[in-house]
């Protein structure tokens, strides 16, 4: 459990480097990230490099004991390289081109920009792959931030002419897989396919999810071109990349597969603003704290990304720039943040950034120093947090750096697929209903019930689960059916899962598509619903409301909710259930809960806000809300903070049973 922190010794004077490092070594940092964004500073023009001001940094953060995550400058090219490669540049889905001027200028299928950035990463990986100060390498920054992934310009559409050749083998499979029969839309060669955007109405979904999947696939290209060179040149140092929160443009878990660790950028205040998905209430509720769940549901699913490894890259400090509103973070939060993020195995919290700018666009975005290098509010929140630290490795008789090793695991695990969320975007059926959304409220209602849930890819392993959740598996492919077969703990799938085969096409026997082998029920028709419609919903375990998908489904399994009509809503026996319609939260928190007592866990409903998370033999407690609230997890001893929470307030207990 260590802190860290951004840092731009280019934006400020040399004179104050050493007094930079010796102050964060105060607080309690130990990893500073640094270069990510210094394209231009270290090649101001083609083939001059200044290397001097970085060494000169890298040597003073090494001499204070600081560890350095060097960043590779790929998403920020400078204007002379584009003025040389205009071609790199992407283009939006009306085909106009994406200009220099702020960051994140290029197209992945660039061959162009490709080359530039081997020779580039090659440069910094051959001067300071083997630099004492450099313990990770973090590739690029943020990949798709400002909706990067999408690009519509002639180096994407002749990458993508060459994955579909690659993929279909024959035009005439890819008629058949796409259902170009339909409104006269065969092709003779691969060389007629265009993308799917500037079209009449909307494009065939075969082919936007064939895109969305290429696009992904460029990203994965990308960062692998990066890692290569690293491995090459720093082979005993970590790699990792800064995935961004709400963000499922590429597949997170096929970048993963090439990186040593999975970090996120964590701004709970502008999610919480920003995202639809959240109601006024919330809003109003968590305005200064940040949804309860927002933290942890990426904490979770990025830990799974990166093969059980998480850091936080950037962690909100203050205000941010970019929201509709940048509210002030409550006292308090920013070390609730830090703490959330350890209790689902973190090894890094880092800060964004150390020193707030007072130039350029991030000039409003707060940092732990205030522009003048006065220290702000979340510094004194960090080093209280260094501090603790120390507290409960001495509590639990281990070594701070020893509280990694604590495992993080949980016994209930939600399946969440890129694949199945670009399935089901590209055709929700109603406004109302998006993927992510429902599994994250999946993912609240069982944190509401105490439960620690680990998010999955459809690859991953289930043999140490309990319980399993698929909110909404839209393909089932053969390999997953296999191990769902196999798997003997209690499994909920939810409405939509298996609805699609991988080409986007309704399955023969309907849905659930190959999982009726599990669960005998055919969907007969869908209800797509506006919000304001929400249908009543009652049975054995409890009553409530429909909401934006219902189906009408026909099965012989007994039924523990049906409609106001009598269709059946959730059905199931012994092992296998499905729930066959997206339900209010009460019911859903209902739900599961019976459905965690047949999997022999235990759960408890928590106050409003609250939120609890076990790691090894140590229970975090999380107040979210703006009341006082008194908790006591049984049998625990207190380390750290009190039973009486007070708003944005931490409790750690060390489990006795």
């Amino acid at each position: 459990m260590k802190l860290g922190v951004c840092y731009y010794p280019e934006h400020w004077p040399k004179s104050r480097w050493v007094e930079d490092a010796q102050h964060m070594r105060r607080i309690g940092i130990q990893y500073v990230r640094v270069g990510e964004f210094s394209w231009s500073t270290i090649e101001p023009t083609p083939g001059e490099l200044h290397w001097e001001w970085l060494d000169e940094s890298l040597d003073i953060l090494h001499s204070q004991g600081l560890k350095v995550i060097l960043g590779t400058p790929t998403a920020t090219p400078p204007k002379w390289l584009v003025d040389r490669h205009p071609s790199m540049l992407a283009k939006d889905e009306a085909g106009r081109v994406r200009g220099f001027g702020s960051r994140r200028h290029y197209t992945f299928a660039s061959l162009e920009y490709r080359e530039e950035c081997r020779r580039m990463v090659t440069l910094m990986a051959e001067r300071y792959g083997q630099h004492p100060a450099v313990a990770s390498w973090q590739t690029d920054n943020e990949y798709g931030c400002h909706d990067t992934i999408l690009s519509y310009a002639e180096a994407d559409l002749a990458a993508f002419r060459l994955w579909l050749a690659e993929k279909y083998d024959t035009v005439e499979a890819l008629n058949k897989a796409w259902g170009n029969v339909f409104w006269s839309m065969d092709y003779r060669s691969f060389d007629e396919i265009e993308l799917p955007n500037l079209t009449v109405t909307e494009a065939n979904p075969s082919h936007r999810l064939d895109f969305q999947r290429c696009c992904s696939d460029q990203v994965v290209a990308f960062n692998k071109l990066q890692v290569d060179i690293l491995r090459e040149h720093s082979a005993d140092r970590d790699l990792v990349h800064n995935y961004m929160g709400f963000f499922t443009a590429f597949d997170h878990h096929k970048v993963g597969q090439d990186l040593d660790v999975a970090s996120w950028d964590s701004y709970p205040l502008g999610s919480l603003d920003k995202e639809p998905l959240y109601t006024e209430e919330e809003k109003h509720t968590y305005l200064r704290v940040g949804h309860p769940d927002a933290g942890a549901f990426h904490h979770d699913l990025y830990r799974g990304c990166g093969n059980g490894r998480l850091w936080i890259m950037e962690q909100q400090p203050g205000p941010v720039n970019w929201a509709p509103h940048n509210p002030t973070p409550a006292e308090g939060a920013v070390r609730l943040w830090t703490w959330e993020a350890f209790s689902h195995g973190a090894e890094l919290v880092s800060y964004f950034r150390w020193r707030q700018a007072p130039f350029g666009q991030e000039q409003m975005h707060a940092g732990l120093l205030r522009p003048d290098a006065q220290e702000a509010e979340a510094a004194k929140e960090a080093t209280l947090v260094a501090q603790e630290v120390k507290v409960l490795a001495e509590s639990i008789g281990l070594d701070a750096d020893e509280l990694m090793s604590l495992p993080s695991a949980g016994k209930v695990a939600l399946m969440f697929d890129y694949d199945a969320c670009w399935s089901l975007d590209i055709q929700p059926q109603s406004r109302a209903y998006r993927y992510f959304f429902w599994c994250y409220r999946m993912y609240e209602a069982m944190r509401e019930l105490g439960l620690s849930v680990d998010i999955i890819p459809s690859s991953g392993s289930l043999d140490t689960y309990e319980l399993l959740v698929l909110p909404a598996q839209a393909h089932i492919t053969p390999e997953l059916q296999e191990r769902l077969n196999a798997y003997q703990g209690v499994l909920l799938a939810g409405p939509r899962t298996g609805s699609k085969t991988e080409t986007y096409q309704i399955p023969e026997n309907l849905a659930p598509g190959p999982l009726a082998s599990l669960l005998p029920l055919t969907v007969e028709r869908v209800d797509a619903l506006p919000e304001h419609t929400q249908p009543a919903v009652s049975g054995r375990w409890g009553v409530g409301s429909l909401k934006h998908w219902h189906e009408q489904i026909k099965t012989q399994l007994p039924c523990l909710l049906k409609d106001d009509g009598g269709n059946p809503v959730l059905m199931g026996e012994g092992r296998h259930y499905y729930l066959g319609s997206c339900i209010d939260n009460t019911l859903l928190k209902a739900s599961l809960a019976k459905l965690s007592g047949v999997a022999g866990l235990s759960t408890c409903y928590l106050p409003k806000g609250v939120r609890v998370r076990e790691r090894g033999n140590v229970i975090f407690v999380f107040n979210y809300s703006l009341n006082t609230v008194v908790f006591e997890p049984q049998d625990a001893e207190l380390v750290i903070g009190s039973k009486s929470l007070g708003a944005a307030d931490v409790a750690i207990w060390k489990n006795n049973k």
